[in-house]
């Protein structure tokens, strides 16, 4: 199992920033570099014999592009379903934490 598990690691330190920004790509003559957030976990265990379990899972939200204009500047442009997306909970805890304010000040 320390093999598999040795194994899994190494192969998860090759996921990183080169995960996270793809490779530049042309489209209708603007080059544009694609940025995604990409998250990973695993875990593994057992019970001290030779019973031992383990499982891992990975998200990848393509975030946007930072793209080249033709008088060279860079931008970034988001990708404005997955910003909201993002955003939701944020804005569902300012809006319980603006209830609970305002509970305590009308008691």
């Amino acid at each position: 199992m320390s093999t598999d598990f040795s194994n899994l690691i190494e192969s998860f330190k090759q996921l990183g920033v080169s995960r996270a920004y793809g490779p530049p790509v042309q489209i209708g003559g603007e080059e544009v570099i694609p940025v995604a957030l990409v998250s990973f976990g695993f875990g593994g265990g057992g019970d001290g014999t030779n019973a031992a379990g383990g499982g891992g899972g990975g998200l990848v939200l393509p975030f946007g592009v930072y793209s080249r204009r033709a008088n060279g500047r860079v931008a970034f442009r988001p990708n404005t379903i997955v910003v909201l997306a993002m955003l939701l909970p944020l804005v569902g805890a300012v809006g319980v934490s603006i209830r609970g304010v305002l509970r305590a000040l009308r008691d």
